[in-house]
C-alpha cells in the first residue's frame, strides 16, 4: 500500500509551507504512529520517506528534524545540495572559484578558434573518444611526473562534463542493483547518481587519514561489492588528502579483492605531487576529472582515463547516455591546455584557496575545523549544543548558505553534527564578514523552535 506516501505528502507540504521549520524536532515515530492512528512500521516508512525526499534528517539518540525545505516547484525526489544555486546573498554552498586573471587568459585562447575555418571544424560532433590532439592534451594534463604517473592518450575518454564521467564510470562498473563502497560521507552527486542508477551505496570506514583499507573487506562480508568509489586527493567534503601509505595499502586491498575503483580528482589540481590511486593500481581504476573548476563550469569538459580492460564498458556507457562532449569546448580546452592558460589559472587558484583558507583558520580560532591548506572547503564540527541543521537554519537567517553534514552522508541516521562551508564563491571582503557572521552564530544559543 502506498498510503505512507499520502502522509508524507501532508509533512512534506508543512514544511514547503513553513508550517514545520527547518530545525524543528519530529515527534517519535512511535508518537506520530498514535497521533495518527497507524502502525508503527507505517509511521517508520513515513520518516525513512522524508529522508529520503531530503526533507528530514535523523541524528541518532537525538530524533528526526526537518530540513530546510527545497521550495514549491522541486519535486517529490531527492534533494542534493551543491546542484543548484540556493539563491542566498552570500553563498558559502556551491564552490565556483574565479580569480581576477582569469577572463583575460582565457580569452586570448579562444581568439584562434573564431576564425571561419578553425571555427568551423569545432562545432562538428565528437564522440566518447575525442580526437588525437584531444587525446594528447588530456593525457599531458593527467599525468604528474612528480607521482609518477604518465597517462596514455589512448586510455582518455570524453564527456561533457565531470558528473557525466563520473556517471558513466559508475554505469561502467557497478549493474543495477549491485553494491558501491563509498566514503561514509561523500560527494552528494554521487548519492544522486546512485538512486538513478539503482547502485546501492556502501559506507565505507575512515579515520584521519582517510578510508581504512580493512574496510573493504569487512563491507564485502555481508555482499559483495562491485566497486569503490574514493576521493583520494581533497576528499570533498572533508578537505583531505590520503598519504601514500594509506594509497598504496588501499590499492594493495584492491588487487587482492579483485575490486574496480573509481578515482574521483575533480579538485585534485589544488595539491600536485599526490599520488593517484590511478598510479598504484592503474589496471583496475578509472580516473574521472574536468576543467569545471580549474577553469569555469560554463566552458567545461569531463574525462576519463580508463585502463585497456574497462575502457570499452566506460565507453559503451558514454555512448548510452548521450554523454558526448562538445566539439567547441573540447577544442577550446586543446587550445588552453597547449597554451598554459589551464596551467596558469590552476596556479592562481592554488593561492587563490591558501589565502581563503588562512582566513578562515584566522577568523574560526578554537573551532574544530579540519581541512586542507590548499582546499576551497573546510569541515566544520560544530561546538555544543549545535546541530547541523539548527545552524544551518540560524545561518540562512542571517543570508548564509552553507551545506549540513546530512547532504554528504550516505547513512542519513548517521549524520554528525557538522557542516561544510565552501569558499570559493563570494569575494574575499564578502566572505570575511560571513565567516565573522557564522563565528558569532556558533557562539551563541540554538534558537528554540516550539511544536
Amino acid at each position: 500500500m502506498d498510503d505512507y506516501r499520502l502522509i508524507a505528502d501532508e509533512i512534506a507540504a508543512a514544511i514547503t509551507d513553513g508550517q514545520l521549520r527547518p530545525g524543528q524536532q519530529l515527534p517519535t515515530q512511535r508518537a506520530f504512529a498514535r497521533s495518527r492512528g497507524i502502525a508503527p512500521s507505517t509511521a517508520g516508512r513515513v520518516y525513512r520517506e522524508l529522508v529520503r525526499r531530503g526533507l528530514t534528517s535523523g541524528e541518532v539518540g537525538r530524533g528526526t528534524f526537518v530540513r530546510a525545505a527545497a521550495g514549491p516547484g522541486t519535486g517529490g525526489g531527492p534533494h542534493v545540495p551543491l546542484t543548484e544555486p540556493t539563491g542566498a546573498p552570500v553563498d558559502l554552498e556551491l564552490n565556483y572559484p574565479v580569480v581576477p586573471e582569469q577572463s583575460a587568459l582565457l580569452a586570448g585562447g579562444l581568439a584562434p578558434l573564431l576564425r571561419a575555418d578553425a571555427l568551423g571544424a569545432a562545432l562538428r560532433p565528437v564522440g566518447a573518444a575525442g580526437t588525437d590532439a584531444a587525446r594528447q592534451a588530456f593525457a599531458a594534463l593527467a599525468s604528474d611526473g612528480s607521482a609518477g604517473w604518465d597517462v596514455a592518450a589512448e586510455d582518455v575518454l570524453f564527456a561533457g562534463n565531470g558528473r557525466q564521467a563520473l556517471g558513466a564510470a559508475l554505469a561502467a562498473l557497478v549493474p543495477p542493483g549491485r553494491r558501491l563502497g563509498v566514503e561514509a560521507l561523500t560527494y552528494p552527486v554521487v548519492k544522486a547518481l546512485a538512486q538513478r542508477l539503482g547502485i546501492t551505496l556502501v559506507p565505507l570506514a575512515v579515520d584521519e587519514s582517510g578510508v581504512l583499507p580493512d574496510a573493504l573487506a569487512h563491507a564485502q562480508r555481508s555482499a559483495p561489492l562491485h566497486a569503490v568509489y574514493l576521493q583520494p586527493r581533497l576528499q570533498n567534503p572533508l578537505g583531505g588528502s590520503l598519504p601514500f601509505e594509506r594509497t598504496a595499502a588501499l590499492a594493495q586491498e584492491l588487487r587482492r579483492l579483485d575490486l574496480p575503483a573509481v578515482e574521483d580528482a575533480i579538485w585534485s589540481f589544488l595539491r600536485p605531487g599526490l599520488t593517484p590511486l590511478a598510479a598504484l593500481a592503474p589496471e583496475r581504476t578509472v580516473l574521472v576529472d574536468s576543467l569545471s573548476k580549474r577553469l569555469a563550469p560554463g566552458l567545461t569538459t569531463g574525462f576519463a582515463v580508463a585502463p585497456a580492460p574497462l575502457r570499452d564498458r566506460v565507453a559503451a556507457a558514454l555512448r548510452s547516455g548521450g554523454w558526448a562532449p562538445g566539439g567547441f569546448a573540447l577544442e577550446a580546452a586543446v587550445r588552453w591546455i597547449g597554451d598554459g592558460t589551464v596551467a596558469a589559472v590552476a596556479t592562481a587558484k592554488r593561492a587563490d584557496a591558501t589565502a581563503r583558507q588562512l582566513l578562515a583558520r584566522e577568523i574560526l580560532t578554537g573551532q574544530r575545523v579540519r581541512a586542507d591548506p590548499c582546499s576551497y572547503y573546510l569541515w566544520w564540527e560544530l561546538p555544543s549544543p549545535w546541530r547541523a541543521e539548527t545552524f544551518v537554519a540560524a545561518a540562512a537567517r542571517a543570508s548564509i548558505a552553507v551545506t549540513p553534514a546530512a547532504a554528504f552522508a550516505v547513512d542519513p541516521r548517521r549524520s554528525p553534527s557538522a557542516v561544510r562551508v565552501g569558499l570559493a564563491s563570494p569575494s574575499m571582503a564578502v566572505l570575511g564578514r560571513a565567516l565573522e557572521t557564522l563565528m558569532g552564530i556558533a557562539g551563541g544559543e540554538p534558537e528554540v523552535v516550539l511544536g
